[in-house]
């Protein structure tokens, strides 16, 4: 398969799609990214979800979601879109359907846009274990035509368009067999309907790829696109990261996943999805829907460059030498993400320093600087320098010291935290470069070089001599006419050219930056972004998040986006659905009190799942699964097993602390 998903990764161009019109609201082609999120109340209860519409469509929301989990509620759609319609809102409303057909009939009848699920359209759930022939596959696929077909020709017929909305947690029998729970398999599964629609001449389709974990998902959204540029399609995505909680976790998530993709051009409407009141989710899905537009006036045309190395559609890190920052702490190879925490502080006041890294380490459990960066730019500033640097060796592996210094002025003496010289090169300063190789190499220092890819291509023989363990490279400015994911994929295709493995330290620096407003949201997005798209490529061996104001902030956000990105854990994962009418239960406050009751559990993984739809596939990363079974009933799940059924929900909180109790998981606060 062509590796280009996308028209470049080093610019935000975007993709070409077809335009599909929901109602009177444009999705793809030429028009903005468009703006959605889905009501949490009863859908019969047409006053309570009327309500929620008309909040929900003064937010901002273009594109309104309702679940009709059975022919009453999608019957219940027709007086919803009457009032909705008759209280002034034009925003198009989209019936959810999933494991009923007669359900799909009915809606369509009242909503300009129908999404179908087709892990479980026409598909019962037995998760049977047997190989299918070609045979008997060809004759799902007939059945699955017959169960289809009625919807497209139906929606051909009213103008509507439809949704085919692939979740990681849902897949059919006859996918799983075949492809397993994988991101091919999501693409698949999409594809077989999108064949039965295109066989009636209806294109007005849209697609999602949406998982819980922003690795699944990201990759899933690749595989779809290579594989419509194959067979010639080009349908509008909706983008989105399915289950992903609340708070700051949830929304970092979303920006790893959603903005991923958004930087590489590809998406047409989405959706944050937050176990939270629904029209919070807008002013999430409009920051990252600016950025993106932002982007898209910076590149009018592509600039060629070489690809870099990356296999887009699997993850592998990439592999790199061993920086040894202690006896307990190294850095690259097969070593977690390090975290190096900047201070602003002058060096003048090193107590000050000192204090403010401690202050954010009593704040953490397990979340700890593994570098400090502060800045040398007088030699005056060398006894402070010296200071800190004993002060904090006994708790900080790594002292970063960005400088003006010569190599012949720089303290390499002293006791301490190893050292870590910061210097930023042009591709004129060769001799300053070798002058600073040679030092490093005499006192065994890490040297972390601030460069670009055109300098690092005309520097990197200077640089080669630096033994094993001496050399990161980093940028803390974005190259010209690239964005600055861009700038350190070119980075990596430098060092890959040169042979050399050097370890990658990402920096989101205000330089790297698309703030939209000084507020934290938008640092925490911004990072997020930019970080997580790199992560989820593989690359990154260090982060730092230098533009929260305070080290404990700073601390804080690079270890939920390591986390956000999968690639170190440091506390309690959830997994948490955004609520919806089918939810069994209230979602919100349940999984608050789970949070009050498990928050200090570091290495599990816990699914608090409102019904039994996306249940058991989402849950496929998770430990512990605690999930809507009945009203009132909760079922609870080790991986995607049940073990324990019709618990009462004012009884299933403590029943799943026994739970991960007996199974050997609990750690006392």
């Amino acid at each position: 398969m062509s590796r280009d998903y996308c028209l470049s990764r080093f610019q935000t161009l975007r993709r070409p799609t077809r335009e599909v019109r929901v109602g009177s609201v444009g999705v793809g082609g030429s028009n903005p990214l468009r703006l959605q999120s889905m009501t949490t109340s009863d859908t019969e209860n047409v006053a309570a979800t009327l309500n929620q519409c008309i909040k929900l469509a003064e937010a901002g929301c273009e594109i309104i979601r309702i679940t009709a989990p059975n022919k009453a509620a999608a019957a219940a759609l027709k007086d919803i879109h009457r009032e909705f319609r008759a209280a002034g809102f034009s925003q198009p409303l989209v019936a959810d359907i999933h494991f009923l057909p007669v359900a799909a009939m009915e809606a369509v009848e009242h909503v300009e846009k129908v999404r179908v699920n087709p892990g479980n359209y026409a598909d019962k759930k037995k998760f049977a274990v047997h190989e299918y022939t070609d045979a008997a596959y060809a004759e799902e696929l007939e059945r699955l035509h017959q169960a289809f077909s009625p919807l497209v020709l139906r929606a051909k017929a009213l103008g509507r368009c439809l949704r085919i909305g692939t979740n990681h947690g849902s897949l059919s029998d006859r996918i799983m067999n075949r492809f397993g729970d994988t991101p091919m398999g999501m693409v698949e599964s999409a594809l077989e309907f999108i064949r039965i629609a295109e066989s009636h001449g209806f294109k007005d389709l849209i697609l999602s790829m949406k998982a819980s974990n922003p690795k699944v998902m990201v990759e899933a959204y690749r595989l779809a696109v290579a594989r419509m540029e194959e067979l010639h399609m080009d349908y509008p995505l909706h983008l989105g990261v399915t289950e992903a909680g609340e708070g700051e976790d949830a929304r970092i998530k979303s920006a790893i996943g959603i903005g991923a993709l958004l930087a590489d051009g590809l998406g047409d409407t989405l959706r944050v999805s937050l176990t939270e009141d629904p029209w919070y989710e807008i002013p999430v899905c409009r920051e990252l829907a600016q950025r993106a537009e932002k982007s898209w006036e910076l590149y009018p045309q592509k600039i060629a460059r070489p690809a870099d190395a990356v296999d887009p559609f699997s993850y592998t890190r990439r592999a790199t030498e061993t920086i040894s920052l202690s006896s307990q702490c190294s850095a690259g190879d097969n070593a977690p993400p390090r975290v190096i925490v900047r201070s602003r502080q002058p060096l003048a006041r090193w107590e000050a320093v000192a204090k403010e890294l401690l202050e954010a380490h009593q704040l953490q459990r397990e979340a700890r600087a593994e570098g400090l960066l502060v800045r040398l730019t007088h030699a005056s500033e060398i006894p402070a320098l010296q200071s800190l640097r004993k002060a904090l060796g006994p708790t900080l592996p790594s002292l970063w010291v960005e400088t003006d210094l010569t190599a012949a002025e720089f303290p390499f003496v002293g006791t301490g935290s190893r050292l870590v010289v910061v210097k930023n090169f042009s591709s004129e300063t060769t001799a300053e470069v070798a002058a600073w190789v040679q030092a490093c190499q005499q006192h065994q220092t890490i040297l972390a070089v601030d460069l670009d890819g055109p300098t690092l291509e005309k520097l990197a023989e200077t640089l080669r001599p630096l033994q094993p363990g001496q050399l990161i490279i980093t940028s803390s400015q974005p190259q010209k006419d690239t964005h600055a994911i861009g700038t350190y994929r070119e980075l990596v295709r430098v060092l890959q050219k040169h042979a050399l493995p050097a370890p990658l330290w990402l920096r989101a620096t205000y330089a790297n930056a698309t703030l939209l407003d000084a507020g934290f949201q938008s640092r925490l997005l911004e990072a997020s972004v930019f970080a997580g798209s790199l992560l989820i490529d593989g690359y990154g061996d260090f982060l730092s998040c230098e533009t929260p104001t305070t080290a404990a902030k700073s601390l804080t956000l690079s270890y939920d986006i390591l986390q956000g990105a999968r690639t170190r854990q440091t506390k309690t994962e959830y997994v948490a659905c955004p609520s919806c009418g089918r939810t069994l239960f209230d979602i919100q406050s349940t999984t608050l009190k789970i949070k009050e009751r498990t928050g200090h559990l570091k290495s599990v993984t816990i699914a608090v799942m409102g019904c039994i739809v996306n249940g058991p596939g989402e849950m496929a990363d998770a430990d512990f699964g605690y999930v809507g079974g009945a009203p009132g009933k909760i079922n609870l799940y080790v991986g995607k097993t049940p073990v324990k059924f019709n618990i009462p929900q004012a009884e299933a909180v403590e029943r799943l602390v026994d739970l991960i109790k007996e199974k050997g998981k609990w750690v006392d606060a």
